[in-house]
């Protein structure tokens, strides 16, 4: 109540027009009565809209500040599974690997990154690792239960043609061993031999939207094949 005092004696000290949003019945009538105590014109914006969308869906208000922005638990489970995302996206930090609901690992190109985000949109953690044949994978990955890993690969002349277009985005020569088809197979079965060494389930994921790639983790995790 202190609020809506100190705001009407500031409108009546420079005889301020009153418009106001509140949908608690108490201090809206409230309002009503100190405005017209001070003689100030008040206007209720929210009220006659409130009254018409009930009356036409035959339900009654619940008359509730900040339902529409309510954040509930679902909301910041979302926004904590975005953020490991973010953070432990490409393999930037092995720690994250063991705090993960899921990893993916895969050659580059096979959408690790934005199925990371898609799922974290269903409240999954997840981290992603680049398994590249230079690169020892991190000793973490070794340690995850095989039921938290999914690997992805791809056919050899799609990823050549993903990393072709890729490159020319960059402005950079085609000549690039990245991609190469010697080269993409060579990561290919490097991958590929980490993945059976982990004993991992495999997604090919040639032509398949991010979407479908996710449904397809998902209907693992119901079925118990990842958990």
């Amino acid at each position: 109540m202190s609020t809506i005092d100190e705001t009407l004696e500031a409108a009546r000290e420079v005889d301020a027009l009153v418009v106001f949003t509140l949908v608690v019945p108490d201090l809206r009538t409230y309002l009503l009565e100190q405005a017209e105590r001070l003689n100030l014109t008040a206007l209720d914006l929210m009220t006659p809209l409130i009254e018409r969308i009930g009356a036409r869906l035959g339900q009654s208000p619940k008359n509730k500040p900040g339902l529409v922005h309510k954040l509930d638990e679902d909301y910041f489970k979302k926004v904590e599974a975005v953020e490991f995302a973010v953070k432990y996206d490409d393999g930037k930090d092995a720690r994250g690997i063991l705090r993960a609901d899921l990893v993916l690992i895969g050659v580059s190109r096979t959408s690790k990154t934005p199925l990371s985000m898609y799922l974290a949109h269903r409240r999954l953690k997840v981290a992603n690792v680049p398994l590249v044949p230079e690169v020892r994978p991190p000793d973490e990955l070794f340690k995850v239960p095989t039921t938290r890993i999914v690997g992805l690969t791809i056919d050899p002349q799609a990823l050549n043609h993903i990393r072709t277009e890729r490159l020319k985005s960059l402005g950079l020569t085609l000549q690039a061993s990245y991609a190469s088809l010697e080269r993409i197979l060579e990561e290919l079965e490097y991958a590929e031999g980490i993945m059976r060494r982990l004993g991992c389930p495999v997604i090919n994921v040639t032509n398949k939207a991010v979407e479908e790639t996710a449904s397809l983790i998902l209907q693992m995790i119901k079925g118990g094949r990842i958990k």
